[in-house]
């Protein structure tokens, strides 16, 4: 099936259903650089761009790569939203961004909270609190599915343009569900407001009364169960998971990574440090950069697998390879600075960073994939110690005969 690349859609991403929390250590970095990398995109793009992102399941998963999060599994969406909301409502004035909502009881607390936001910003509060229930509904009820919504995030901005990043769970095929929305692709909420519903196999036949050949079955209601529209149509922004947890060499566009990687590592940093202005940063943080540059400034076309962006900073259970906590701290650092110097008429840093997917995505027009993607992951896995690497079940311990170098 066709997979069309503008981000003003609506879709949805199906992920393998994961339990656990994200340790400590690794919430605050998420938080830092999710804080930041919505910054820099406010900065150079503007709100509404953010809101296009946001509102694109293959973005949203490259941003929870990027952030450390596990690449496939169902707590990218509740974790990053967890990040954003802390870090993003910090800034909500300076921004111009908000996010209600959450996981749980923090779902049900959205119309109160815009409610609040409308009597400091202005916005039509009654108006987003309608939006946000009837997104909940069609997803939850509209359309049975066999997922029951458990996350319901609402970002609006303080023009009034609005988003929406809601999950549901299906415990008996382990699978959870996410919905995203984008307010100019709602044209009406109970006629196919997603571009798309498509997905694997459910039991049973799908309810989907937001389907155009169910304006029949909308206007008598009371007729519904013999009704039964389940004819969808159209093109749909669609990410579905595989199961396997380790990322594999098909997971990934191995001339994307493979340009990126040597952009970093081949070419070396000595020829680079005119472009980058940062004294210090070595070829291991040029890589997360280059990675981190294109979640802020690469287009829709660019996000079609998700996997590559966990090589910017491993995942919290060690795959492609644990995090690597110094090279994640310096990333938030030179992010940070970048973004607070072009607030006050310096975009030396930030010109800088924006070259570097540039750079990288120039670079891949030359570049002839190899099969050296196993060894990209076990040279990972081997030097991670050097970067601080950890996961859920601790730091990665030195070899007995290490001698510790300034790799990052």
């Amino acid at each position: 099936m066709s997979v069309t690349c503008s981000m003003s859609k609506s879709g949805y991403a199906d992920l393998p259903l994961h339990y656990g929390k994200v340790p400590q250590w690794l919430a605050v970095r998420m938080g830092l650089l999710g804080g930041a990398i919505t910054e820099a995109i406010v900065q150079e793009y503007g709100r509404a761009m953010f809101l296009e992102k946001i509102s694109d399941p293959f973005w949203f998963q490259s941003l929870g790569c990027v952030l450390g999060m596990d690449w496939h599994s169902s707590g990218i969406t509740t974790s990053v939203m967890g990040a954003l909301k802390g870090a993003v409502n910090r800034k909500a004035s300076e921004l111009g961004i908000y996010i209600c909502g959450g996981r749980g009881k923090h779902s049900l607390q959205t119309p109160e909270e815009l409610r609040r936001l409308a009597d400091r910003t202005g916005i039509d509060g009654d108006l987003m609190v309608r939006h946000s229930k009837l997104s909940a509904k069609v997803d939850n009820c509209a359309i049975q599915d066999g997922f029951q919504l458990y996350l319901h995030s609402f970002i609006v901005t303080c023009e009034g343009d609005w988003a929406v990043v809601q999950q549901g769970m299906n415990t008996q095929n382990r699978l959870a569900r996410r919905y995203h929305w984008h307010a100019p692709a709602v044209q009406s909420f109970v006629e196919q407001p997603h571009s798309f519903i498509y997905g694997p196999a459910n039991p049973g036949a799908i309810l989907n009364l937001t389907d155009k050949q169910a304006a029949a079955a909308r206007a008598g209601i009371v007729q519904l169960a013999q009704e039964r529209p389940d004819r969808i149509t159209g093109e749909i922004r669609k990410l579905v998971m595989p199961a396997h947890h380790d990322v594999r060499q098909k997971d990934v566009d191995i001339k994307r990574l493979g340009a990126a990687l040597a952009l970093a590592h081949e070419r070396g940093c000595t020829d680079m440090e005119s472009l980058l202005l940062l004294e210090g940063v070595g070829p291991r943080t040029v890589q997360s950069l280059t990675l981190v540059s294109e979640i802020i400034h690469g287009t829709a076309s660019r996000f079609s697998d998700p996997a590559r962006f966990s090589f910017a900073h491993g995942g919290k259970d060690g795959h492609p390879f644990p995090v690597p906590e110094r090279v994640y701290d310096q990333t938030i650092q030179v992010l940070q600075t970048a973004v607070q110097k072009a607030k006050i008429g310096e975009q030396d840093r930030s010109d800088a960073l924006k070259k570097l997917s540039e750079t990288a995505m120039a670079l891949e027009k030359d570049f002839v994939p190899n099969d050296r993607f196993a060894d990209w992951v076990e040279e990972e896995r081997r030097q991670s110690w050097q970067y601080g690497g950890r996961t859920v079940s601790g730091k990665v311990p030195p070899p007995a005969d290490s001698i510790q170098l300034s790799l990052f």
